[in-house]
């Protein structure tokens, strides 16, 4: 017996060593010799019934298929063209919109991950957050005097509308053109840079940021830049990055929302008058809704559908999406009063026109590019996704971090700072890892985008995962400042935040079409080594040669799923402590080999759930919802392992970065737990969960220690908090509601040990406390403090009333302050005028 149990583990080790390193069929062929002999040599006598011969028969016949296989002509004839028929058969056609959108921007360490075996060198090659010297300059300079000037509830509140002032200032000093190269005018910044000029606003007025952030994103200026004429280039580009353009662009409308590609807003090629000539044009028609910047652009960018019944362009009858620039003022367009998005200050409204005529030469790179407008999207999208909201979140969510810990310190309540109450403690906990977990990932995102990558996948789950998790922070910051945050007013520094998160959770891909839809049902096909490989080839007009390609993709693909599904097995049965780490991993071995683990698991349940639900997948959103979620946690771990080594491995941050691979690492599991327990495929539930959780579920969110030890650290070491809330606008004016903030932590720190002897005297009844009653100035006379202690705790008495003081109106001030004039939800003319 223990003959046939040494003999049967040795055949299983043989099967998973031979997986994992990708052995050629002739490999497996040996290895099933070899078993079928030592079986029948021996093995099989100590079994006394009849099934050992047929179990020695099993692996000649094993033996056999695979000898057989590993002769090419046989494997084309038996295998590779009968699978190749049936793919060819069975697969529905991609179509133009979805292949432009697979083929947009590029894969990076996305499909590190995705196969399973991920190279943490390419991940390290990444640089640091670094910026130039004039980028530097800029971000102390002009984008700090910009925070100043900022009055939120003067913005939200009495003008709602984002005030002249600021828009000046972000023109005159480039704002709006940090994109732009400087050989047009721009300022020609990297992406880094723009992604911390970005934060930094965000953590001050979401409105603001707002104007700066949509021109430096998905617009005119990029498309231009990229893909205009000479003459648009020279045109434009100067004048938008100047500020005396103002763009915007239109692709949402009322039916076309998420599926922005079913627009009905039409083109139709002909010929018109334009500047007293007879050229070719466009008679455009179309109705867009949700246009940030539209009320106030004065060059409004717009996608459409174009149509060329005559064909007068020579490129058929159906040319496709198509994107042009035009003039607000040009006759026709309408552009209608302003939305009120979640109650922001930030421009946002309608616009719409009915057989407007535009000469062809308006059309973003000219006729050359008709037909071309969604790749254009795509491709631009796949950068600006990646640094836009992803910025203004992390953004966000430092501030919110910087603002409630100073004021869990300073709020008292039970006889000491709310920030020390294990209650406390776990929403802090929380919002201390976003924090540093988005930071980590900005950065490396930034950097990508920064050396010419344009990560479409890694985008989108930015996307998704930073405003989440920026909507996390903000509930977490309103219970722990509790009815403070709740009441609206000039000191209210956390309802900007509160109202701008919904927005954007909703725009650049509303984030459950974003997780659901685009993260892994397009990044299995974008990141996948083989999958895109595959179908291209089934969808080769040349049926010879795509089963040519076919051949070695689907080799590839076999060894690529027996590896993963070994591998991942082998990894797992042994707690991943054989799993690869990079050099010099500065004591974060352990994480670097559970990540590794980690993916391999992914990567197996990945494959196997594209290779079964195969064109089915996009109806199982809640399978790649999850498995969206389960890439997005590997991403960001990693991302928190480069950061503690880029900034020089603190031994500091070790609680922090445990904390977040901990928690990210359990939210994986998860997420794999989800996919598994409700995969359709029964038998394949059992395979997964024997694979991946063969000895249960290994990781655990981290404990409430550690917790404990990160939200004190954060607390007692100023240079922690800082660095943990860095890139983002600090003030120290007192009369401005953070900076009282900043300036009453610091007294509240230095009166600590003053504020013991004082409260003993109080629990010895040598000084009485209530109100009514000079306590501190009792306490001076009576000796228990020296008259330099007891002015400064009055000092901190009266700053503290005021950070935790609320604001109050009068009745009439609260009323609506504009006139009435009506409202219409499908123009915006007013009631009056009806």
């Amino acid at each position: 017996m223990v003959e046939l149990l040494v003999f049967f583990a040795l055949v299983v080790a043989g099967i998973v060593a031979l997986g994992m390193y990708k052995a050629p069929l002739w490999a497996w062929a040996l290895g099933a010799v070899a078993a079928a002999i030592v079986w029948q040599s021996g093995v099989s006598g100590t079994v006394s019934d009849p099934s050992p011969g047929l179990i020695g028969y099993l692996f000649w016949l094993i033996a056999i298929v695979f000898g057989l296989l590993a002769v090419p002509a046989i494997r084309r004839a038996v295998l590779i063209a009968p699978v190749f028929k049936f793919i060819k058969g069975m697969m529905p056609k991609i179509s133009d919109t979805e292949r432009q959108a697979l083929e947009a921007g590029t894969v990076g360490f996305d499909a590190e991950l995705f196969s399973g075996t991920p190279d943490w060198d390419k991940l390290r090659s990444v640089a640091p957050v670094v910026l130039t010297s004039e980028e530097q300059a800029f971000l102390s300079g002009p984008t700090e005097e910009l925070c100043g000037m900022i009055n939120d509830w003067q913005m939200r509140h009495t003008e709602a509308e984002v005030p002249e002032d600021i828009w000046d200032y972000v023109k005159k000093h480039g704002f709006l053109g940090m994109l732009i190269s400087k050989e047009h005018g721009g300022l020609g910044f990297s992406a880094q840079a723009q992604s911390l000029i970005i934060g930094k606003i965000a953590s001050r007025s979401p409105d603001v940021v707002t104007v700066v952030m949509v021109p430096n994103s998905l617009g005119p200026g990029e498309l231009i830049e990229k893909y205009g004429t000479k003459e648009q280039m020279a045109h434009y580009l100067p004048r938008l990055a100047a500020g005396e353009e103002v763009p915007c662009f239109a692709l949402t409308g009322p039916t076309s929302g998420s599926d922005a590609a079913t627009m009905r807003d039409i083109g139709i090629v002909t010929r018109g008058q334009h500047d007293g000539k007879d050229v070719v044009g466009i008679r455009l028609t179309w109705d867009k809704r949700y246009i940030t910047l539209g009320p106030n652009a004065t060059l409004l960018g717009l996608a459409f559908r174009l149509f060329d019944p005559d064909k007068i362009l020579g490129k058929g009858e159906n040319i496709g999406i198509t994107v042009a620039m035009i003039p607000t003022t040009h006759p026709g367009v309408n552009i209608g009063r302003q939305h009120l998005p979640s109650g922001n200050a930030f421009p946002n409204g309608p616009n719409w026109g009915k057989d407007v005529f535009i000469p062809i030469d308006w059309v973003i790179g000219g006729e050359k590019m008709v037909g071309q407008g969604w790749r254009m999207l795509m491709e631009c999208l796949s950068a600006g996704r990646a640094i836009s909201l992803p910025s203004s979140a992390t953004g966000g969510a430092k501030a919110l971090l910087r603002f409630t810990t100073a004021y869990g310190r300073i709020r008292k309540q039970f006889g000491l700072p709310v920030a020390r109450m294990e209650g406390i403690e776990e929403p802090l906990a929380r919002m201390i890892e976003n924090a540093y977990v988005c930071e980590a990932a900005r950065g490396v995102t930034a950097a990508m985008v920064s050396r010419g990558e344009r990560p479409s996948v890694l985008s989108a789950l930015m996307k998704y995962q930073t405003t989440e998790r920026m909507r996390q922070s903000v509930n977490d910051a309103f219970d722990v400042h509790g009815g403070r945050a709740i009441c609206d007013g000039p000191s209210n520094y956390l309802q900007s935040a509160y109202q701008m998160v919904p927005v954007g959770i909703t725009v650049e891909g509303a984030n459950i079409l974003t997780r659901t839809l685009i993260t892994f049902a397009q990044g299995a096909l974008r990141s996948h080594p083989y999958l895109f490989d595959e179908i291209h080839a089934a969808q080769d007009l040349d049926s010879e040669r795509g089963q040519e390609k076919f051949e070695k993709a689907f080799g590839d693909h076999i060894a690529f799923s027996v590896s993963n599904a070994c591998g991942a097995f082998f990894h797992n049965l042994t707690g991943g402590h054989f799993g690869a780490q990079p050099e010099h991993s500065a004591g974060q071995a352990q994480w670097y080999r559970q990540l590794g683990r980690a993916s391999r698991n992914f990567a197996f349940v990945a494959d196997v759930t594209v290779v079964i639900l195969g064109g089915g997948l996009k109806t199982k959103q809640k399978l790649t919802g999850r498995l969206a979620d389960a890439l997005s946690e590997l991403f960001f771990v990693a991302c928190v392992l480069k950061r503690f080594e880029d900034d020089g491995k603190l031994s500091s941050d070790k609680d922090i970065v445990a904390l977040a691979a901990a928690n990210g690492l359990f939210r994986f599991q998860e997420a794999m737990c989800g996919v598994i327990n409700n995969f359709p495929v029964a038998p394949l539930r059992w395979l997964m969960r024997t694979v991946v959780f063969p000895l249960g579920c290994p990781y655990r969110p981290a404990s409430d220690d550690l917790g404990h030890r990160v939200v004190r650290l954060v607390l007692q070491v100023p240079e922690v908090r800082d660095r943990l809330t860095c890139h983002i606008y600090v003030s120290q004016d007192v009369e401005d509601p953070t900076g009282l903030l900043e300036v009453t932590l610091k007294k509240v720190v230095a009166a600590e040990e003053t504020e013991k002897k004082l409260e003993r005297a109080i629990q010895a009844g040598t000084v009485r406390r209530y109100h009514g009653m000079d306590w501190i100035g009792d306490a001076v006379a009576k000796g228990v403090l020296t008259e330099s202690e007891g002015q400064l705790l009055c000092e901190v008495e009266v700053l503290t009333a005021r950070v935790i003081a609320v604001d109050d109106f009068d009745p009439t001030e609260v009323k609506p302050h504009y006139v009435k004039v009506g409202h219409n939800s499908r123009r915006g003319e007013s009631a009056a005028a009806e």
